[in-house]
């Protein structure tokens, strides 16, 4: 039963999809459901704005070559950077399916945004995507002046499994003395794999886009085990010590399981003295943010994204 919390466009598109009485994603192969996961995001995910430069590059990684994809704005050198981890909980999505989020970030903040293209599961288990993206992290970092960045202004950020990367990412940084990050941005992050049990997941799991059952195999593919879960590697929120951490932006989605651990994540930097943003957006989904051609409140959370990337 969908909640009466629903904004009406988000509704309809639930009861659209509801209608067409598709099977759930958790019952395709990976392969068959990173199709399906394009496939719906070519449908609703907005129109590409056009930036100075898209360039496709693969860098040195610690296990293999990195894809990433380099979006350049028209704005002035030195530029700010996001470096984006896309969401599809460690097993569906890539570089496409988030073009449309990184150029309209890239155009709004005047900054270079760089999509790294981790590898996924279940090919390639956990550790593997936080590796890439940490890799992928501190090449950014030592290669500034070739991206025209400032190196001062590098921020990390991802949506769901690529906010819990960001999250990752920032907590490496600072305990392994790695590279400078300004900002972490986290987008309905994915914050603790060891419990599917808040009120979130009560309310909303199941019949609104995310259901826990696709937690439940998202985890399954990501993990090698249930002890991976409590790592905080995979799982930041069990992280002992969240304090010297980068200033966060934390947006969640009021329909939308993930909410609590979301905002579970932002209390405890707070409560650890990392100055924070928390947004909950009204009436939204999993994953509003890359629903731009279907869902308006998806530009104000870009916009909200940009502007603190732009800010650093």
């Amino acid at each position: 039963m969908l909640s009466p919390k629903l904004d009406p466009i988000v509704r309809q598109l639930l009861e659209a999809a509801e209608a067409e009485g598709n099977p759930p994603l958790e019952s395709f192969s990976p392969a068959e459901a990173r199709q399906l996961a394009a496939d719906g995001l070519k449908l609703a995910g907005g129109t590409l704005e056009p930036v100075r430069s898209i360039q496709n590059l693969r860098i040195p990684g610690p296990d293999c070559e990195i894809p990433i994809r380099v979006y350049t704005p028209d704005a002035p050198e030195p530029r700010p950077a996001l470096i984006y981890f896309h969401g599809g909980g460690w097993v569906v999505c890539d570089l496409d399916t988030h073009d449309v989020v990184c150029t309209a970030i890239a155009n709004r903040a005047g900054s270079t945004v760089i999509a790294v293209d981790y590898r996924l599961a279940p090919e390639h288990k956990f550790p593997a995507a936080v590796i890439d993206s940490y890799a992928a992290t501190a090449w950014v970092a030592s290669h500034a002046e070739q991206l025209g960045v400032d190196p001062k202004r590098i921020s990390v950020g991802g949506d769901s499994a690529g906010g819990n990367l960001a999250a990752v990412v920032s907590l490496k940084s600072r305990d392994e003395k790695g590279p400078a990050i300004a900002l972490q941005v986290m987008v309905y992050p994915v914050t603790d794999l060891s419990s599917f049990s808040t009120p979130s997941y009560e309310e909303f799991g199941e019949s609104h886009y995310l259901t826990k059952k696709e937690m439940e195999w998202f985890r399954e593919n990501y993990l090698r085990n249930m002890d991976d879960a409590r790592n905080p590697d995979a799982s930041p929120l069990l992280a002992r010590d969240l304090g010297g951490l980068p200033p966060a932006l934390i947006i969640t989605a009021e329909c939308d399981p993930l909410r609590d651990e979301g905002a579970a994540y932002a209390k405890r930097l707070q409560d650890a003295g990392v100055p924070l943003t928390y947004t909950c957006y009204p009436g939204m989904i999993h994953p509003f943010f890359s629903l731009s051609g279907a869902i308006p409140q998806a530009f104000d959370a870009i916009q909200q994204v940009a502007d603190a990337v732009a800010r650093v």
